[in-house]
């Protein structure tokens, strides 16, 4: 099984779907198609320096995958998703896209359902079912009890960091939801962040 990998970024590549992206890494060589989370590919630049990536290996009956992550917790949570029903490598990769590792160790510890659902494909039923089944699997988030927005939400999409950004400063689920609801999934954390504050402000 491969399980880390070591090498050059040649190239990278993101679709249509914002929670699926992969990159090619030289090792020797040999270059390596490593599907990643989203949001791990504006770090990753072609031809720049090392990186090294945590990987797991999917075979399916008809395909052979390999999955990417800049933490071994982040590759280890990912694993843990599989054992889940339902579970397969392309949602909780997307899991992995929308949420870090530790904000996504978070809602599950939590029974936040409302973050869950903000995951393509997991619905308040499929989040509900996770937290049953994922609950006592997890250990604690790998950052400080209190985190700060950049480490709990680095490689998630710009509206997770906000509505993070929004629990950390106090406001429940329901109301950091219900504020980033409306918001560009593409605009700048910042300006997003404030339009957020504004709207909680008005209501």
């Amino acid at each position: 099984m491969i399980a880390r990998l070591r090498g050059r970024v040649v190239s990278r590549r993101t679709s249509g779907n914002r929670d699926t992206a992969a990159v090619v890494v030289d090792v020797g060589g040999v270059g390596y198609l490593v599907l990643v989370p989203a949001g791990l590919t504006g770090r990753l630049t072609a031809g720049a320096d090392e990186v090294e990536l945590h990987t797991s290996l999917q075979v399916r009956e008809d395909s052979m995958a390999l999955y990417g992550f800049p933490t071994a917790d982040g590759r280890d949570l990912f694993e843990t998703l599989l054992r889940a029903s339902g579970v397969g490598p392309k949602l909780a990769l997307a899991a992995l896209s929308t949420l870090s590792a530790d904000a996504l160790r978070r809602a599950l510890a939590d029974g936040d359902v409302d973050a869950l659902t903000a995951v393509p494909g997991i619905g308040r039923k499929s989040a509900q079912r996770l937290v049953l089944e994922l609950k006592d699997q997890l250990g604690p988030p790998a950052g400080d009890e209190v985190a700060t927005t950049a480490s709990v939400v680095a490689g998630g999409s710009p509206v997770a960091e906000v509505r993070l950004a929004l629990l950390e400063l106090g406001y429940s689920p329901g109301e950091a939801q219900r504020a980033v609801d409306p918001l560009d999934p593409d605009g700048d954390v910042g300006q997003l962040l404030r339009s957020a504050l504004r709207a909680l402000a008005a209501s």
